[in-house]
Formats: structure tokens, C-alpha cells, sequence
């Protein structure tokens, strides 16, 4: 009987899609070889790329129990997610540990764990949820304003920490979802603009601190910052450009076996990729993604409500992002932020949270019933 209650019955699998469910693994499984090949001469790290696995496994299940719920669940409590994530990040900038220059992780143990990951789809869910309620729209200000506040909050907790690469995450984001519900351009470009000119005015104020100076401007010269914040990128291009077209092979990266590059199975995960893989290995996993986004934007056409739309929306926009800032940062041409490749940097939080959402999307998937909007 309990067995019965656990399957899936065929009509929801004819509806799953296998793509979006597929490919999230592949790379999960993909970004265990990397860390293997980065951290194996390490021993204090040599554990981390069965961690991933195991990671990867909690996801397939995360995914499973969340196709058999009906996504209105989230939508009946998404103030209560968003509160909890809230208050997470609270006890993180009070509690939290430091890592890099960030109060980001809250220690469990000998693990920790990244509220800012779990905030990212809280923020979906109850922006989602607002854009659903809309009956005006967004372009009525007092809507506007709603979204806003529920944006500001927790990015303004991210900025406490201060973590720049995340709060980017959130802005663009928000920034996809406004965009999906229709907010006036002209809105969305003074909104833009109008964040340059706060960062130009706090540039050399005491707001704006050195390390996140550093770390924007850095990627544009690193020479200039070779024995601090340009090293990373330095050995980065270092690596990805001797890979050429097909790499050096698995295991025989000289720059990643030779332990050049700091954090390369983390925030530098696509050092590892570019060198040992090559060009032909950065290419097929980009094209991973640009399906994987592809076909999450196919899906927020097909949603039968604006709740399902725009979570999907908003984690194509979070997806999009992450991988551009990520690979880019790698290779010099976006600043260089402790932000993970989704699926593939080492990280629970990171990973586990992007299982969440592909589950959730998949529930979407599953229950639609193509409306207009």
C-alpha cells in the first residue's frame, strides 16, 4: 500500500521532462570527475567528490517527492518559506561563519550550510506567488513597490555580509521576473541606470570597500594584481588556454594537478573543465545549460497559472546568470565573485537547492495547462 502511494503513475511520467530532469545529473556526475581530479592529491579534500555524489542522490530524491506534491503547496505557504529563509539569513549575519571575506555559512557540525542558496528560492517562490496575486498588474506602483520590498530584504541581508557575487544573483533574478510580468521598459532601464549611478557615487566612499573594489575591477587587470585578487584569474587562463581543443586529459592538468589555481573545485570549477577537457568539453557543457535554460523557458510558456511562469522564469534568469558570471570570471571577462557553476562547483547548499527548484520546475511541468498571458 505504501509502495503504491510512492510510485508515479505513467500519466505524470508522460508529462515529465526527461531533458530537464536528465541533464542536472549528467553534470552532477560530470563535476564529480573534476573534483576528483582537483582534490585527489589533497587529503583533507580527497573526500569532497564522493560528497557530491551524494549530493546528486539527495537531489534525485529532493526531485521525486516534489513532483508527487502539487506545487500549490508552495504557492499556500510561500510567506512562510520566505519568512523562514528570512530569518535564516538573520542568525547567519549575526552567527555565521567567515570564509573568504564572507559571513556566509552557518556551521552545523563539521559541515555548514549557505542560507543565501535556500533565500534564492524562497525569493522565487514569493515573488511568484505576489505576481500571481496581481490584479492590476505590476506596472500599478503600489504592486511595484510590493516586489521591491520583498527583493530589497534579503539582499540587503546578502549585502551584510558581504557577498557581491550573490546579491548580483538575486538582482538579475528579479530582474527576469519583472521582465515576465511585464514591467514598463522604461521602468526596468532607469532602474538599471539608476543602480550605476549609486555605485559610481559610493565608489570611493567608505560603503564600498576595498575587497569588493578589488574584486570588480581586478579581472580587468590582473597583472596588476598578480600576487592578490588577480592570481586566481591569472592561472585560470593559464590553464583553460594550454587545454586547446581537446585538452590534456583527465588527471594530467598541470595547472590544476600542480595545485596553481585556489578554489578550483569550487568557485573555479571550469578551470578544471577547460584544461583537461578542452574547448570541445567547455562547448558540450555550455550547451548542456543553454538546454537545460532552453527548455526551462519552454516550460514557463506552458504553465497553466503566472505562479508557475514565473518561478520558472526566475530560475531560468538565476541559471543563466550564475553560469555566465561563473564561466566568466574564470576566463576574464565578468569580475571575479565566490559564485558557483549550478551542478558543478562543490558545494551541498548550492547543489541540493538547484535540485529543489529543477523539482519544483518539474512539478510545474507536470501539472500544465496552457493559458495566455
Amino acid at each position: 500500500m505504501i509502495l503504491n502511494k510512492l510510485k508515479i503513475d505513467k500519466r505524470t511520467l508522460k508529462q515529465i521532462d526527461f531533458l530537464i530532469f536528465l541533464i542536472p545529473i549528467v553534470i552532477a556526475i560530470f563535476s564529480s570527475l573534476n573534483i576528483y581530479s582537483a582534490v585527489h592529491r589533497n587529503s583533507a579534500l580527497a573526500s569532497t567528490w564522493k560528497l557530491q555524489l551524494i549530493w546528486c542522490l539527495m537531489g534525485i530524491i529532493a526531485i521525486y517527492i516534489i513532483i508527487k506534491m502539487d506545487y500549490d503547496f508552495l504557492k499556500n505557504y510561500a510567506e512562510i518559506i520566505y519568512g523562514l529563509a528570512v530569518v535564516l539569513l538573520v542568525i547567519n549575519d549575526i552567527f555565521g561563519s567567515t570564509r573568504n571575506g564572507a559571513t556566509g555559512w552557518i556551521a552545523i557540525g563539521q559541515r555548514a550550510i549557505q542560507p543565501s542558496e535556500f533565500a534564492k528560492i524562497a525569493l522565487v517562490i514569493i515573488l511568484a506567488k505576489k505576481v500571481d496575486a496581481m490584479k492590476d498588474g505590476i506596472n500599478n506602483v503600489k504592486n511595484f513597490f510590493i516586489i521591491l520590498i520583498y527583493a530589497a530584504i534579503p539582499t540587503a541581508l546578502v549585502l551584510i555580509q558581504p557577498d557581491m557575487g550573490m546579491a548580483m544573483v538575486y538582482f538579475f533574478t528579479v530582474l527576469g521576473i519583472v521582465f515576465a510580468a511585464g514591467l514598463d521598459l522604461r521602468v526596468i532601464f532607469g532602474g538599471i541606470f539608476g543602480i550605476i549611478v549609486a555605485v559610481v557615487g559610493i565608489w570611493n566612499t567608505s560603503l564600498m570597500q576595498q575587497y569588493w573594489k578589488a574584486r570588480l575591477t581586478s579581472f580587468l587587470n590582473p597583472e596588476k594584481y598578480s600576487s592578490s585578487t588577480g592570481l586566481q584569474l591569472i592561472q585560470s587562463k593559464i590553464a583553460i588556454g594550454s587545454g586547446g581543443i581537446f585538452g590534456k586529459g583527465f588527471l594530467k592538468g598541470t595547472q590544476i594537478q600542480g595545485g596553481y589555481i585556489p578554489e578550483n573545485y569550487t568557485d573555479f570549477i571550469f578551470s578544471v573543465v577547460g584544461e583537461e577537457w578542452g574547448l570541445i568539453g567547455a562547448i558540450v557543457l555550455m550547451l548542456l545549460y543553454i538546454i537545460l535554460i532552453y527548455r526551462i523557458i519552454k516550460m514557463s510558456k506552458n504553465s497553466k497559472d503566472a505562479f508557475g511562469k514565473i518561478f520558472c522564469v526566475g530560475m531560468a534568469s538565476t541559471f543563466l546568470f550564475s553560469v555566465y558570471q561563473n564561466m566568466g570570471m574564470t576566463i576574464g571577462i565578468a569580475p571575479i565573485s565566490g559564485l558557483t557553476l549550478p551542478f558543478m562547483s562543490y558545494g551541498g547548499s548550492s547543489m541540493f537547492t538547484a535540485f529543489i527548484a529543477i523539482g519544483i520546475i518539474l512539478s510545474i511541468g507536470v501539472r500544465k495547462n496552457k493559458i495566455n498571458f
